[in-house]
């Protein structure tokens, strides 16, 4: 099993310690890129798929770095919606 597939399967498995650096990971591995943000984003991140132009959005967790369960939900329903998943 693939690095790419292994993140894949631990992130649906919703684990209470998955990093924004794996999420990073993951999605560009499914095509997504960090989008460009401004001087006022401040923690908001938009992860792109220049592909299908699809954006997901979410806050940058902080002052750690592990997703909120919640977070995880969206972007899988996200992936999902879009047929990613």
């Amino acid at each position: 099993m693939s690095r790419a597939k292994k993140l894949l399967k631990r992130f649906l498995s919703k684990p209470s310690d998955f990093t924004f650096d794996e999420l990073k990971t993951l999605l560009a591995s499914l095509g997504y890129e960090i989008g460009k943000s401004g001087a006022t984003s401040g923690s908001r991140v938009a992860f792109v798929n220049p592909k299908t132009k699809h954006i997901i959005r979410i806050h940058k967790p902080h002052p750690e770095s592990v997703l909120k369960f919640y977070q995880m939900i969206q972007i899988i329903n996200e992936l999902k919606d879009r047929n990613v998943l």
